[in-house]
């Protein structure tokens, strides 16, 4: 028995003969910290603790202590929020705090309409005889006198997208001034459907109460005449002028369109075929175009300069225009005199004279706006 009371590392050089049993284990250093159990010190005894050992080891440990609150959990938690307000901050810049369905704010459409008063008796006859003698007789009939330029990609934008405004610009016009229920004031909604939905409001109601300041003019918006004083002698519209765009600083694309539209029109009443005359409307717009309006194929009109006539100075701010019909005459004035035929910009006066066709414009009516920079050839 006395083999039994050698401590582990007694020598394995026993008598001969002698118990054996502990020579195959090796009781060092590692293998006491690695022991499961562990003895209580005599001061955790006297504590009175129930067991006179305790486990060790991470899995006994664990089920004895309770759960292990290592780093871990934490840091799969801090990296958790981490995306959680990252993914936040991202839709935040991509939809900023537009509520789904809300139209976002558009700029309000700018718009400048000067009546050109004559500066004598409005000429009247046939419609081919007054086209004979109009700078109208080499326009194009409707649409086709709105041609649209070659598009081309520019920095933010590609051609397809650049071809989409183009044909969103074009699809205004021909609703704005070419439209026969338009021009006889039976429809806007033709005009209406193709804005912004945030400029419906201003659209509205400039139609129910027209106001000159430069904000609620219906004649900034579209062309229409009063179909009780006016109708038109001849359906076919002339029209001339030109299309371009460009990219702006801030990322939006520019359209502008410059364009003179001939009507040839008589008083509601009367049938004589000489009793048409000319009225003219020459329209300068401005749009501007960004990814979700090319989506939704809305415009955004920002700017519009009309010069109308023959028409009296008293004429502005009417929900259709007024014109002169053959042998009116202006009341007494002294209008600035303009040539809507004539090239440069249009003038920003209260109200001009009718210049005769194919005289040169006054020279202040040539600083409204700054020419487009981009204007690739016509199809």
């Amino acid at each position: 028995m006395a083999g039994h009371g050698d401590p582990p590392e007694g020598t394995p050089d026993g008598p001969p003969g002698g118990d054996d049993e502990y020579r195959s284990v090796v009781f060092d250093e590692s293998f006491v910290r690695a022991a499961r159990i562990q003895e209580l010190s005599a001061r955790e005894r006297m504590a009175g603790s129930e067991h006179a050992v305790r486990t060790r080891g991470s899995r006994a440990g664990a089920a004895t202590r309770g759960p292990r609150r290592g780093p871990h959990p934490l840091l799969t938690l801090f990296v958790l929020l981490a995306l959680a307000f990252g993914a936040a901050v991202y839709l935040g810049f991509r939809q900023p705090s537009r509520p789904p369905g809300t139209p976002r704010s558009a700029a309000q459409l700018r718009m400048t309409v000067v009546p050109l008063a004559p500066t004598a008796d409005v000429p009247g006859g046939t419609p081919a005889e007054l086209l004979a003698n109009s700078p109208a007789k080499s326009f194009h009939v409707g649409g086709e006198g709105i041609p649209t330029p070659v598009p081309k990609s520019t920095a933010h934008f590609s051609a397809s997208q650049v071809g989409t405004a183009l044909g969103i610009a074009k699809s205004y016009l021909v609703a704005s001034a070419l439209n026969p229920d338009v021009l006889a004031g039976r429809d806007r909604d033709a005009v209406r459907d193709l804005l912004d939905p945030a400029q419906t409001g201003q659209f509205d109601r400039s139609f129910a109460a027209p106001d000159a300041d430069g904000l609620h003019e219906p004649a900034g918006w579209l062309v229409s005449f009063d179909p009780a004083k006016v109708r038109q002698a001849d359906g076919a519209v002339r029209v001339h002028g030109s299309m371009a765009y460009r990219e702006s600083a801030d990322r939006a694309l520019e359209v502008s369109t410059h364009h003179t539209f001939v009507y040839l029109l008589r008083p509601a009443g009367s049938t004589a075929k000489d009793a048409a005359s000319l009225f003219t409307v020459r329209r300068e717009l401005r749009f501007r175009f960004d990814m979700s309006d090319l989506e939704t194929k809305r415009a955004r009109l920002v700017q519009s300069d009309v010069d109308a006539g023959p028409e009296a100075c008293s004429a502005a701010a009417r929900k259709a225009f007024a014109p002169l019909l053959a042998g009116a005459s202006a009341p007494s004035g002294d209008p600035v005199e303009v040539d809507p035929f004539a090239p440069g910009r249009l003038t920003g006066d209260l109200c001009g004279a009718l210049g005769a066709p194919g005289r040169s414009a006054p020279a202040h009516a040539a600083s409204t706006h700054a020419a487009p920079t981009h204007s690739p050839t016509a199809h």
